[in-house]
């Protein structure tokens, strides 16, 4: 019978015999750092489940270290990569969350859900001429506030009426962001390879409700649980719009898409603070014959531009309500249409002021407060100058006096008008040495109210899409006339057309719209005559349009 040393040397010799079991010097240090292997023995040894007795610690432990072979806490070699690993790169769509303590795209440590609030965004914004530029935003910022970096950025003039539109060019819809929505929210709303985007450009109907003196709804239109609502002044009604105590209900007669069918029928629509409804029998405001229709605070409201084409209106002022659970696909689009653009006009503003309340009129408010903290970056005089801070005046004298009375005021207007006559006559009978040089009679390519040569059709498109409100304006080239251009201007929501034709006189060349009564040396002096004085047109020059290169 073998002795206790007999069994030492087969011990040994058996762990000789199978090296495969022993780990490397390397492991044996990462092992006793931890489990204290190398401790002497009888110190902190650990010995093997079912040893009994004495017996080499060193030995038996060594037969027992493959145990410590699966342990973490050694960082890999540069010699030993993992086999499964692959190189950490940049995670370019950090919003698009990679796995929990996933070592492949994984831009925040810890694989957090969704991001921080400081966190960058890339956002695309396009211009009306298809010039883009991409811009890092975070998580919070506004649609005012990126407008405001792209004022910066192109050096445009600043003023309110700068505006980001979400456009979606596979439905052909689009409305203007408030001023307070969060871009990167709304961005995030769209589905995955749509054709969806970001657009810079001017809107001045934006905040003309709060800004007009004329009253935007018909009485027809506008119903009220107070019953002397009849002789309701405008101001005093928007008032009622945003007190969320009083009830106005706004209410007409709407063309309406049945779902699923491409069949468009009338309906009697009434708009509360609980929804939109529509009327099953007639114009009857009875319960049982209201249909509920959609929730405005759970919706998003659309112009529709092409709807003709796309969706077979019956007239081209629709619109539609987009359900937020909507994310891509016509299916479960709301369409509208109205019969003209002042009803569409009504319903659009009415949508707006009862799910904002009064959040639009504080961003108003704030667009009125950063014009009056920054005039140098506001709009020239001539556009920002109220009416009703200009009065006439009279200088015949020797010191200036304000004319009050108001037929007076008429006489002084039509000697002004006969006056500006003889002057530009006077101007064009003047030595040839003051007479216009060709720099003079093509300056107006520098304006940017100028358009140069492009359709009628494009005219209108360009100037509904900023804004139908009284004296915007843009000149272009005439298409039928060579040497002629034309004045288009907005007026009671419609866009109408004046002729400028040049003319020469004993070799000077001058531009008029009334066939000589009125003579201009350029453009731009008949543009800055009109931004003061009506003329013979139905309203006085405001606003240009305008598209910048971003």
């Amino acid at each position: 019978m073998p002795g206790p040393a007999g069994g030492r040397r087969d011990a040994a010799s058996a762990a000789a015999a199978a090296p495969v079991l022993c780990p490397s010097d390397d492991a044996m240090d990462g092992g006793a750092q931890q489990s204290g292997i190398r401790d002497p023995p009888g110190v902190g040894s650990v010995e093997q489940e079912g040893d009994v007795g004495e017996g080499p610690p060193t030995t038996d432990l060594r037969r027992s270290q493959p145990l410590f072979i699966h342990s973490t806490s050694r960082p890999l070699s540069e010699e030993e990569p993992r086999a499964s690993s692959l190189p950490n790169i940049p995670n370019p769509f950090p919003e698009l969350c990679s796995p929990s303590n996933s070592p492949i795209l994984s831009s925040l440590p810890g694989g957090q859900g969704p991001p921080r609030e400081g966190a960058c965004h890339l956002v695309k914004v396009f211009s009306e001429d298809g010039s883009c530029r991409s811009l890092e935003v975070s998580a919070g910022t506004t649609a005012r506030q990126l407008c405001e970096m792209l004022v910066q950025r192109t050096h445009a003039l600043h003023d309110h009426s700068w505006a980001l539109v979400e456009l979606h060019q596979h439905l052909a819809l689009e409305r203007c962001l408030e001023d307070h929505e969060s871009v990167v929210e709304v961005q995030s709303a769209w589905p995955l390879g749509a054709d969806s985007r970001f657009v810079f450009r001017k809107n001045f109907a934006k905040y003309e409700l709060f800004k007009s003196n004329a009253s935007l709804f018909p009485e027809v239109m506008v119903s009220s649980c107070l019953e002397a609502n009849k002789s309701m002044a405008h101001s005093e009604l928007i008032q009622n719009f945003l007190n969320s105590g009083s009830c106005p209900e706004v209410q007409g007669f709407l063309q309406l898409r049945e779902a699923g069918r491409k069949v468009w029928k009338r309906f009697y629509f009434s708009l509360r603070r609980s929804g939109l409804y529509y009327s099953t029998k007639g114009t009857s405001k009875d319960p049982r014959h209201l249909q509920y229709f959609a929730d405005l605070t759970e919706s998003n409201i659309y112009y529709v531009t092409q709807g003709k084409k796309h969706y077979g209106t019956p007239t081209e002022f629709g619109f539609c309500i987009k359900p937020y659970k909507v994310r891509s696909g016509v299916k479960g689009l709301k369409l509208l249409c109205s019969e003209d653009e002042q009803s569409r006009t009504c319903w659009m503003a009415a949508f707006r002021l009862f799910k904002y309340g009064m959040q639009l009129y504080r961003n108003y408010q704030q667009a009125q407060t950063r014009l009056s903290q920054h005039p140098w970056i506001s709009p020239t005089p001539l556009q920002s100058v109220s009416d009703s801070a200009l009065v006439a005046m009279d200088f015949s004298g020797c010191t200036g006096r304000v004319i009050e009375n108001p037929s007076e005021v008429l006489t002084a207007a039509l000697e002004e008008a006969q006056a500006w006559r003889k002057k530009t006559t006077h101007r064009y009978s003047l030595p040839a040495a003051c007479q216009s040089s060709p720099l003079s009679a093509a300056i107006h390519r520098t304006q940017p109210w100028f358009h140069g040569r492009i359709s009628r059709e494009d005219t209108q498109q360009l100037i509904g899409r900023q804004g139908l409100v009284d004296g915007v304006f843009l000149v272009r080239e005439s298409q039928r006339n060579p040497k002629g251009f034309v004045l288009s201007l907005c007026h009671l929501q419609k866009v109408k057309h004046y002729l400028i034709l040049p003319s020469e006189e004993e070799g000077r060349l001058y531009f008029t719209m009334d066939d000589g009564q009125t003579r201009f040396a350029d453009l731009i002096q008949l543009v800055e005559f009109h931004q003061i004085n009506r003329g013979i047109l139905p309203c006085k020059l405001r606003h240009y349009c305008t598209c910048v290169a971003l």
